[in-house]
């Protein structure tokens, strides 16, 4: 009996269905099995290697810049030459430690800390973890020894035994440190800790910004000391046992470099504030929140050789130099006097500004004897198209006495 051609044509429909019902089957059972295995698989996806925000804290836009904030100033004059969310809150981590150098440094010059005190460890010192040089309970070190490994080495054991040494307890240090900031003028910052390690559960984070981190740069790289500590590459701890190595890769990197520090925690990223002097100019470059270390030194050198490719210090009054005015004095020893500079008086330019500069000086029309050596009696002004760039003082070089009465004069001449 022959088919008809409608019977042919579902019958070989029917055949195909019949030879890819086994593939189908297949497919279905691995659709499934896939979808059993979708959480597991995005359970097993490596982590992001950059660090997320701290709690509370904006997400970085890193598709434009490889930081959370930054900064670059030049510190004599407090001229800011690029800036980027310079205000934003962030943690210091490490960064803290910068405020104990601070204070150290400010008891050094007032004469109430000496370098060579002898500064011992408590149990809480020794039993501290992060970074350290593994102090023991009752091991002294003196001041200087503690400060290098704070500065250089970021040892948490050193901080906690020097803040002890210095307010008594690291609560009462921790107090110092804050009304050291209220003073400097750093609105944004509020320190938790001595030493900047992960807030516990129930504690808060140290927290400042790239602006304030660049003000306390400014105060600290006043103090030469500070700066001695914070260019040290390498240094024996310890009788030699131990050696500490700066954490600020950019002292051995960056041609004139010497400080400040580091500072580094998941949720705080990668933090430094780095200082380098070339040319009779010194900068200071603050980068928070690289989610990679290499970055974050990158972010400081690139900010920092721009600042000196782009910029010149213009010394037009030398520090002690004599001015081109003299000063009159009334009842003294000498009839007039030349005032000399108190300090430099620099201008910030860019290399391609050049402008001319005048000096103008703000002086009395006569000066009252008895005059003090160092006495500030004036002001010298830069002075270009009519706006004041820089202002430095004008002291007097020598003391200068009353004038002798006439009687002292008879009696001399006799």
């Amino acid at each position: 009996m022959n088919s008809s051609p409608a019977l042919a044509t579902v019958s070989l429909h029917a055949a195909r269905r019949r030879a890819q019902a086994p593939a189908l089957a297949v497919l279905a059972a691995l659709t499934a099995l896939l979808t059993m295995m979708a959480p597991a698989v995005a359970r097993a996806r490596p982590r992001r290697s950059h660090p997320r925000p701290a709690a509370g804290h904006a997400q970085p836009d890193n598709s434009t810049q490889p930081y959370a904030a930054a900064l670059l100033m030049e510190p004599e004059t407090g001229t800011v030459m690029f800036e980027n969310n310079t205000h934003q809150p962030w943690p210091t981590a490490s960064l803290a430690k910068m405020m104990i150098a601070m204070i150290v440094a400010g008891k050094l010059a007032d004469g109430s800390l000496s370098l060579t005190a002898r500064i011992a460890t408590s149990r809480k010192a020794a039993r501290m973890g992060g970074s350290q040089v593994y102090l023991k309970e009752g091991e002294t070190f003196s001041l200087d020894d503690m400060m290098k490994a704070i500065m250089v080495h970021s040892a948490n054991d050193a901080s906690v035994a020097v803040a002890e040494y210095v307010g008594g307890s690291t609560e009462a240090f921790v107090q110092m440190m804050n009304r050291e900031a209220a003073a400097l003028g750093m609105k944004d910052t509020h320190y938790y800790s001595v030493h900047g390690l992960p807030p516990a559960p129930g504690q808060q984070a140290d927290v400042s910004s790239a602006w304030d981190e660049a003000v306390l740069a400014r105060a600290l790289t006043r103090y030469p000391q500070v700066l001695r500590w914070a260019s040290i590459d390498t240094a024996p701890f310890r009788g030699s046992a131990f050696e500490l190595r700066n954490t600020n890769h950019l002292v051995r990197t960056f041609p004139g470099c010497d400080g400040l520090k580091t500072g580094f925690y998941y949720k705080a990223g990668f933090n430094v504030v780095a200082t380098a002097r070339r040319g009779g100019m010194r900068l200071i470059a603050v980068v928070l929140g690289s989610p990679r270390k290499a970055e974050n030194f990158k972010s400081a050198a690139e900010l920092l050789a721009q600042g000196f490719a782009n910029y010149q210090m213009r010394v037009v009054g030398q520090k002690g130099a004599p001015i081109a005015q003299a000063l009159a004095v009334s009842g003294g020893s000498l009839a007039s006097f030349t005032p000399v500079w108190g300090t430099n008086l620099s201008v910030l330019q860019k290399r391609s500004d050049d402008a001319a500069l005048r000096v103008e000086f703000q002086l009395p029309a006569a000066l009252a004897a008895p005059i003090r050596a160092g006495q500030q009696i004036g002001v010298g002004q830069a002075i270009s198209g009519g706006k004041v760039l820089a202002s430095a003082p004008l002291v007097a070089p020598a003391a200068i006495g009353l004038r002798p009465s006439l009687l002292q004069r008879l009696r001399g001449a006799l």
